[in-house]
């Protein structure tokens, strides 16, 4: 059987991963759910689609008429990619306009990521935002991940090329394969699903979260002209804060623009701005991971 053979409709794939089933409760105080894991080349969970799975778990405990608005997740332990995960959400709080959750994933008995979001009524109120940054080229003028690494028979490359649910395309040079052009510490790429998604603003919430897991340590990368290939090199997220301001549909172009205002002591941090392509500032996201980086691998 040939890789494309074997390969799944990635929207189909990432659809199921967040359809959470129930799951006995009793015995705790936290209402249990479980789900499945995506294989991951590596064998460790990915961090985005963890996240994504404990906020739809935060959601199956909140009235409908309020949605997710911010959540702030520490990764705990990597996670085993070939099993399922469950996790346990804690009523925290419902007052009159918001409700607060916990949630913790679990494997083998302990956490892996523990979380806490905030849901909102709707509400009327100030309104501002950041302008759409200028001079980005169209999405349409971009290579995507399977233009870029498509020809390379590596699992980690067929993956990302084919497997992601998320179409990826790098506004700069993307850092896959080496750092070419300014040691900025900045980055930016056009991203959506590869598919349409269920009209659920929870769940578009959901699965942006899950993508803007793949390129947010990516500014630190730039600065220091290391690519994800450089050999030795070890990184693992750390935490992971998202705010969503605005409505956005996950399957339509959207532009995530990100900077790392700061690396020390083997951390760093990134921070993006995602915009819808009409120009609202639709999420922000801050992420420190952890990065460790030989020092013949750093282009000084």
């Amino acid at each position: 059987m040939t890789a494309s053979e074997q390969r799944v409709d990635p929207i189909a794939a990432l659809l199921k991963l967040l359809e959470l089933s129930d799951a006995d409760g009793a015995n705790t105080d936290e209402e249990i759910f479980v789900g499945i894991s995506e294989p991951q080349p590596h064998g460790r969970v990915f961090g985005g689609q963890v996240l994504a799975q404990s906020i739809l778990a935060a959601v199956r405990t909140v009235s409908d008429d309020r949605d997710i608005h911010s959540m702030h997740g520490y990764f705990l332990r990597p996670g085993d990619a070939s099993a399922p995960i469950t996790f346990g959400v804690q009523r925290l709080r419902d007052g009159r306009s918001f409700s607060a959750r916990r949630t913790h994933a679990y494997q083998n008995g302990v956490p892996i990521l523990s979380m806490i979001a905030s849901f909102q009524a709707p509400a009327p109120g100030l309104d501002h935002q950041e302008a759409f940054p200028a001079g980005i080229p169209k999405p349409e003028s971009l290579p995507s991940t399977a233009d870029l690494l498509g020809e390379f028979d590596h699992p980690i490359a067929q993956q990302w090329a084919f497997q992601r649910p998320f179409d990826i395309r790098h506004v700069q040079s993307p850092l896959y394969l080496s750092a070419e052009g300014e040691k900025e510490p900045t980055n930016a790429v056009w991203m959506k699903a590869k598919g349409p998604l269920p009209d659920d603003l929870n769940l578009h919430r959901a699965a942006l979260a899950y993508a803007s897991d793949y390129t947010l340590l990516e500014p630190i990368l730039r600065r220091h002209g290391v690519a994800w290939i450089s050999p030795g090199m070890k990184f693992a997220s750390l935490d992971h804060a998202m705010w969503w301001h605005r409505p956005f549909r996950a399957d339509e172009w959207l532009l995530y623009v990100q900077n790392s205002p700061s690396a020390s002591g083997a951390r760093g941090l990134g921070v993006g701005r995602i915009f819808s392509r009409a120009g609202e500032l639709v999420a922000t996201v801050a992420q420190e991971g952890m990065m460790r980086v030989p020092t013949e691998a750093v282009d000084v």
